[in-house]
């Protein structure tokens, strides 16, 4: 059935844009105005009452009233508070009236709080949140538009149908079931819960837009794969399988590579710049000590007949005069956002790709993908489109957002993580400083992170600059960095070549390399979130060197801390993380807009999202 135009101005009101949107418009609340045939069980409901007597209680606001249900031939006392004269008049005596409530037994005798008159008897009124329409215009629309044969043809399942359209016509035995606990009852619950994410789903699948690529990738990449000095994990090898058929398309690949801290996707990122050659690949890290690093492993592995470039804002003086800043030579370009601000030649770019995309804003990963798109008459062709990312998001938001971009996961590591977590606090601090002395005697090196610069009056731990003299005075080779300072860059280099101890903010969190780092200590973890944790902790035993993460606090008894540090798989943290957030916290930020849900928890209704999603594929093929 097509929604008339009228009709549509009036779910516009309420905030809907459509059927299925509508169809989670559920009503907040039910009044059934059918006189009660059994006052038995403590029911809800009307009667009619004759009023026998009505008195104020000793001058207060609270009016008791005497009256005789007359079909039961019982006596039933009311009471109504912060009563007015307006209330005596209304329940004057030998009125016969109508009222609506819970009546109940209790100490020898029938009750009613708070009663409410009733004008109209034998009907079932429905009431929303919505204070741009009236109940009764909402409800008449509900009740035309919401039918099964419509929710069946916009691909509801029957029986979810059902369900819905007795929601908005509900029945007696609906309502008995629903005033048991004033919500909606599990069958009900679930079909607004599917109807939701079902809804929301298929409005993400038309949002995806598929383009053309604008070369069909089929590079040589197995001899590259063979030359490494190492071998690739499962998940690598069924990683780069899934890129390469991606990459072998007319239609461009739009995927994000999830993996844990230190699952070796620099080599997944390399094997796609070989299928992509002798095209160009371009590569936009966060930070220059990143982009520095990829570019380093690059030179590294890569053949030689690969020509690679850095580009950061560093660079900037060298390649201004260039019109072209890739010569002939240069097939894989890694930089950081000063690739967004170069004027360079696009049309061989068969592959654009991000790391730690998270990082960069939906904008900044457009605008990388926009200038080397190419635009004809005819069509728009795009590069591939590859994202990496080393925090793992739970399954069920990976799944929510599958529809917009595929997804691969990276679960294996190379080797092992041999990292003990422990937390400690004030009492453990000699015990830490012994620690923290053998490493630094073994030639390791040791974090030590603060979550506040500057001194605050309101906060119980010390400050990164309060800190700072304790560790320059007992040990040599410290190294400061705030995250703020402008050297932070030549401060962390500088430490992973000669340092000892580095004090700084979370800012090592994104993706630097420190192989000798053995130890990082992290003041007051209960402020931050589990995956910025992990991402901490992940810095050290980066090459199998045994790790030790120290998370010192003043809530030792943090169950939330104490399962963090149980479990070093990203993957599990993420579960975690969306066990102690809630689901709205969870969201923001990460969500695709329009990603709110009334009635759909994506804590604990996973079973319904996969069933939602093989319901939308069907209906899409």
């Amino acid at each position: 059935m097509e929604i008339t135009h009228h009709d549509y101005e009036k779910l516009i009101k309420i905030g809907c844009q459509d059927l299925l949107c509508f169809a989670t418009y559920a009503p907040k609340s039910y009044t059934d105005t059918s006189v009660l045939q059994s006052i038995q069980d403590d029911p809800i409901g009307v009667v009619e009452v004759k009023i026998f007597h009505a008195n104020f209680i000793r001058n207060r606001k609270i009016l008791k009233i005497q009256a005789l249900m007359t079909q039961f031939q019982t006596p039933l006392e009311m009471i109504v508070f912060n009563a007015s004269s307006f209330h005596k008049n209304t329940f004057s005596d030998e009125k016969t009236l109508y009222v609506l409530g819970k009546i109940e037994y209790k100490f020898g005798k029938y009750t009613m709080i708070q009663p409410k008159i009733i004008h109209e008897t034998g009907q079932i009124t429905l009431k929303f949140k919505s204070v741009a329409l009236k109940n009764t215009i909402i409800t008449q629309l509900a009740q035309k538009l919401l039918t099964k044969q419509n929710l069946i043809s916009q691909g509801i399942p029957e029986h979810i149908a059902m369900h819905i359209q007795e929601i908005f016509n509900p029945t007696e035995k609906f309502l008995k079931e629903y005033q048991k606990n004033n919500a909606f009852p599990p069958p009900y619950l679930n079909a607004l819960k599917w109807t939701e994410i079902y809804a929301y789903l298929k409005r993400l699948s038309k949002k995806r837009r598929y383009f053309h690529s604008k070369y069909i990738c089929n590079g040589e990449y197995q001899s590259f794969i063979q030359s490494l000095p190492f071998n690739l994990t499962s998940s690598q090898k069924e990683t780069i399988q899934t890129i390469a058929k991606d990459l072998n398309s007319p239609v461009g690949a739009k995927r994000l590579i999830m993996g844990d801290v230190g699952c070796g996707k620099t080599i997944v990122i390399l094997s796609a710049v070989m299928m992509a050659y002798p095209h160009k690949s371009l590569l936009m890290a966060p930070t220059t000590i990143l982009a520095r690093q990829l570019y380093e492993e690059a030179q590294k592995y890569l053949p030689s007949f690969v020509g690679i470039k850095l580009i950061t804002a560093d660079t900037k003086e060298k390649i201004q005069s260039q019109k072209n800043i890739f010569g002939e030579e240069k097939h894989f370009i890694i930089g950081t956002q000063a690739l967004l601000y170069r004027e360079f030649d696009v049309n061989d770019f068969a592959l654009v790709m991000s790391d730690e995309q998270h990082r960069f804003g939906t904008k900044q990963r457009h605008q990388l993908e926009k200038i080397t798109e190419e635009k004809t008459s005819e069509d728009i062709k795009k590069p591939h489109v590859l994202q990496f990312s080393a925090t793992p998001i739970p399954r069920t938001m990976a799944m929510l957002n599958s529809s917009l971009i595929d997804f691969s996961f990276i679960k294996d590591l190379p080797f092992k993580k041999d990292i003990t977590t422990t937390i400690i606090d004030k009492t453990n601090f000699n015990h830490l400083l012994h620690h923290i002395q053998t490493e630094v005697a073994q030639n390791r090196q040791v974090v030590i992170v603060y979550p506040l610069v500057e001194e605050s009056q309101n906060f119980k731990y010390l400050s990164l600059k309060e800190g700072k003299g304790f560790w320059e005075k007992n040990f040599q080779n410290v190294y400061v960095t705030s995250g703020k300072d402008k050297d932070k860059e030549q401060v962390l280099q500088d430490f992973t070549n000669k340092g000892s101890i580095l004090l700084a903010t979370t800012l090592i969190e994104v993706g630097i390399s420190l192989p000798k780092l053995s130890t990082i200590v992290i003041i007051a973890p209960e402020r931050l979130g589990l995956a910025t944790l992990h991402q901490l902790r992940g810095r050290v035993s980066r090459n199998g060197l045994k790790g030790y993460c120290f998370l010192y606090t003043h809530t030792k008894d943090s169950m939330r801390l104490q399962d963090f540090s149980k479990n070093l798989s990203g993957f599990e943290i993420a579960e975690l993380d969306l066990k102690y957030r809630n689901s709205g916290d969870l969201l923001n930020g990460e969500r695709q807009s329009g990603m709110e849900f009334e009635f759909f928890d994506i804590k604990d209704d996973q079973d319904i999202l996969i069933e939602v999603k093989q319901a939308l594929q069907q209906t899409l093929h």
